[in-house]
């Protein structure tokens, strides 16, 4: 079965919450010294080999580290629904939201976390978003979640 809502949502906000640009120079750093250990180590390996194997490994964790997607869209009868990654969220059964800064993260992941909360938390995103849920059917009480610009966020979810 096809899901066709993709083709009726607008999008209101989207951000990737990618890695910073700055650890592409170390993480490539740490891959070469890496790569340069296995030949001083295994002479028997081609030299390019462990760089050809490496350099493209930390790439791609990097990449893969940075793929997380937050959006914020609206459907065809005009509802906001925010989406991290595949997890999704309709504004109608958010009773209160906030934005967290920097400065509160720490206290909002330490021991003031419900373990039955929905967070996803990247630690190169400085603040989060906080939602309240009210919806009985959902044991989940709140989402807490990484963003770069909470007030858009939900700037497009109130909208």
């Amino acid at each position: 079965m096809s899901d066709t809502r993709a083709t009726s949502q607008t999008v209101r906000y989207r951000e990737r919450l990618r890695v910073p640009l700055w650890w592409w120079l170390p993480a490539l750093g740490l891959a070469a010294l890496i790569a340069l250990e296995v030949n001083q180590g295994v002479p028997a390996v081609p030299r390019w080999v462990p760089y050809a194997v490496l350099l493209p490994v930390a790439g791609a964790v990097l990449l893969a580290l940075g793929r997380t997607e937050l959006r914020v869209v609206s459907g065809a009868h005009g509802e906001a629904e925010l989406w991290v990654g595949n997890a999704h969220l309709p504004a109608g059964v958010v009773a209160r939201s906030a934005a967290v800064p920097r400065t509160a993260k720490s206290a909002a992941l330490g021991r003031q976390l419900d373990p039955a909360a929905y967070v996803v938390h990247r630690a190169w995103v400085g603040p989060m978003v906080l939602l309240v849920l009210d919806d009985p059917d959902d044991p989940t009480p709140y989402w807490l979640v990484s963003a770069r610009r909470p007030d858009k966020v939900l700037a497009a979810l109130a909208s």
